[in-house]
């Protein structure tokens, strides 16, 4: 049965109180039910990865930015996803112990902290060196260690040597990038928020051999990430 692990917070600590508000009064109830994410939400401190300007929003469900003004932040996608649409992320993937995990857009280093929480290996493609060092930073911070920020260009093909048993895209994209298809392991996956506004859509790819099944499972938004470019005509 998928329950939360911890029933009631520290009341005396405001950061904890907070915490397990967003956890169980918003993530929950927007169908994040898997014990092992809600876990790893309580353990991996969001606040430690928030911008200190914007620390007190760290429980709040919006987008924050990383970097410049809320207005830039947006449009370059330098910002942290909503907790909510992370955490669904993160639940749609379903790491595994023994898995190598790709994230393209480490931002803050939050995501790829939260997959290195279940994964074997974590690697983070930030296109952005401010955010880089800042994501490394984080994660050294937070003691993390199965996790390695590469300053390069995630929509560029071979940056990285694959195979990965799974994929997070950390921002929107038009469409499923092929270039990314191509380095699931059989059997992986890949998830992210791909489509134009207003609305998009959640991706979730699992490869089998040659081919991929692909299935949508809700509904968001996002900021874009960089040099994806728009849609090429690629179909499943």
């Amino acid at each position: 049965m998928n329950m939360p692990l911890n029933t009631t917070a520290d009341i005396s600590d405001p950061i904890a109180q907070a915490r397990y508000n967003l956890i169980q009064q918003q993530i929950r109830t927007w169908n994040v039910v898997d014990a092992k994410v809600l876990e790893t939400l309580d353990q991996v401190h969001r606040e430690n990865f928030v911008p200190a300007a914007y620390r007190s929003l760290a429980f709040v469900d919006m987008e924050i930015p990383l970097r410049g003004n809320p207005e830039v932040a947006q449009q370059t996608g330098q910002c942290m996803l909503k907790p909510l649409v992370e955490a669904r992320l993160l639940q749609e993937v379903n790491v595994q112990p023994h898995e190598r995990v790709l994230e393209i857009g480490a931002g803050s280093g939050y995501m790829a902290a939260l997959l290195a929480h279940t994964a074997a290996q974590v690697v983070t493609i930030e296109i952005n060196p401010e955010l880089a060092a800042m994501a490394r930073q984080n994660l050294e911070q937070a003691g993390i260690g199965n996790v390695t920020v590469m300053e390069a260009d995630g929509a560029q093909a071979n940056v990285v040597e694959g195979p990965f048993d799974a994929i997070v895209l950390s921002g929107s994209v038009a469409e499923v990038p092929p270039q990314l298809l191509a380095q699931l392991r059989d059997g992986g996956r890949l998830v992210t928020i791909a489509g134009q506004e207003p609305v998009m859509r959640v991706h979730r790819v699992l490869r089998k051999g040659d081919r991929f099944e692909v299935s949508f499972p809700w509904d968001t938004n996002a900021p874009r990430l960089l040099n994806f470019g728009e849609p090429t005509g690629f179909k499943f």
